[in-house]
C-alpha cells in the first residue's frame, strides 16, 4: 500500500530530526563540584586498584616476618589505646610521662588544652602535638 519512498522519506524524517532531550553535565567526583556522598566509594575504588601493590610487598615477607610486623602493630594499637586512658580516660591524669622503646610521650592538661610532646631520643626529633579541651 506505501511505496518504497515512503518509507524513505519516513526514514529521513526520522533520522534527521533533532533529539529533544537536554543534556546536563553533573561531575561525579567532589573535587570538581560533584556529591560529596560519592568520596567514599570513590576512595574506596583507589584504595582496591592499590591493593595490588600492597598484597605484593606483604608477598616478599616471610610469615615470621608478617607475624612480627602484626604483633607488633597490636602493640603499638594497645600502648596508643593506654597513652589516650590516661590522657583522656575516667581517672586522666592533669599530666604525665610516658617511655616505650625510643620514644618518650610527655602531656600536660592545663585545663583549657592538653599539649602532647613526642620526643625519639634516637634521632633527637620532638612533635608538639596541642588538642583543644571541650568542655
Amino acid at each position: 500500500m506505501f511505496s518504497r519512498g515512503f518509507y524513505v522519506s519516513f526514514l529521513f524524517i526520522a533520522l534527521g530530526t533533532p533529539a529533544m532531550a537536554d543534556m546536563v553535565y553533573k561531575p561525579i567526583n567532589p573535587s570538581f563540584g560533584g556529591d560529596s556522598f560519592n568520596s567514599s566509594h570513590l576512595q574506596g575504588l583507589a584504595g582496591s586498584q592499590n591493593e595490588y601493590k600492597n598484597s605484593a610487598s606483604s608477598a616478599q615477607q616471610s610469615n615470621t616476618e608478617r607475624f612480627i610486623s602484626m604483633l607488633e602493630s597490636r602493640l603499638y594499637s594497645s600502648l596508643a589505646s593506654q597513652v589516650a586512658e590516661a590522657i583522656f580516660g575516667d581517672n586522666a591524669r592533669p599530666n604525665g610521662t610516658i617511655t616505650f622503646d625510643d620514644q618518650t610521650i610527655s602531656f600536660v592538661n592545663d585545663g583549657t588544652q592538653i599539649t602532647l610532646t613526642v620526643h625519639d631520643t634516637s634521632t633527637g626529633q620532638i612533635t608538639n602535638i596541642v588538642i583543644p579541651v571541650l568542655q
